[in-house]
């Protein structure tokens, strides 16, 4: 997490649905979705479907002239 006179100014949350048990395939991949500007280190997604059996997650933080590199997916159950 950035410190307090850190020069980040937002982060970028991208998920995107697999439904599939293991690692992320290439074949058949979902399209990354978009929550931009998030101005805290937490977040809650809504409106996620129960019938996904996994999410992968990605974070980019962003200053105000240029946004950093996407953070390694994670892979999260929805159960």
């Amino acid at each position: 997490m950035p410190e307090e006179d850190s020069r980040i100014d937002h982060y970028v949350l991208e998920y995107r649905k697999t439904n599939f048990d293991g690692l992320p395939r290439v074949k058949d991949e979902q399209r990354w979705e978009q929550i931009d500007y998030i101005k805290a280190t937490e977040y809650t997604l809504s409106g996620l479907k129960f019938d996904t059996k996994y999410m992968n997650l990605r974070v980019q933080a962003c200053n105000k002239a240029v946004a950093g590199e996407y953070s390694d997916p994670v892979t999260l159950e929805t159960k």
